[in-house]
């Protein structure tokens, strides 16, 4: 194998950016489950209480915390990501009227873009932290073994480290594994950013 090859593989290592990506992965499933109850509630009880106008003001206040909201996803985004996101237009209305506010909010593309970018968030966001979770866990686990098989014998099914051999067997194991873990989950936040892109910008 040549020299490039192996540069290429362990690069994502040495990256700062790597462990940026990882940071912003943990984060996608917290913030998509709070977006998810949110506006799922948020959403119940304005068109539940529309017959008494109650509603109206909850209505607003949910279409103004998603421009919050996608505001601070963007931020996140270009601070963690390392992206540029070129903010929406936000909606203007110069009428009195609280209904002809929510009606510039409602027909501002911006608007629906940024509530399917926190909607996807959820399904997205646990399927990353789901993912980054077990692979990390997995490949530092092996790199570690010579320092705990000896307090708890590590048992996965049909494999046992019971050794200081096997221990640094999958030592070695866990090496050529982390950038391979590394590499993808800096593949799913390409794909984030690409959907940020998409959905949170102009």
């Amino acid at each position: 194998m040549s020299s490039p090859i192996l540069h290429r593989y362990f690069q994502p290592v040495t990256d700062i950016q790597s462990y940026l990506n990882i940071i912003y992965l943990l984060l996608a499933f917290p913030l998509g489950l709070a977006y998810f109850v949110f506006f799922v509630v948020g959403f119940s009880l304005g068109i539940g209480l529309l017959i008494i106008w109650v509603g109206v003001f909850i209505l607003a206040i949910v279409a103004t915390l998603s421009w919050a909201f996608a505001h601070f996803e963007r931020q996140l985004a270009t601070a963690l990501l390392q992206i540029n996101l070129p903010a929406t237009q936000k909606p203007k209305s110069t009428s009195p009227r609280m209904w002809e506010r929510i009606r510039a909010y409602l027909i501002n593309p911006g608007t629906w873009k940024g509530l399917a970018f926190l909607f996807l968030k959820f399904p997205l966001g646990l399927f990353s932290f789901v993912t980054s979770v077990v692979t990390l866990a997995v490949s530092l686990g092996l790199i570690i073994a010579p320092f705990t098989y000896e307090n708890d014998v590590i048992d996965w099914g049909s494999i046992q480290i019971d050794s200081m051999e096997k221990a640094l067997f999958a030592c070695f194991v866990g090496v050529l594994l982390f950038p391979l873990v590394l590499h993808l989950l800096n593949f799913i936040t390409e794909v984030y950013g690409l959907i940020a892109r998409a959905l949170l910008s102009e």
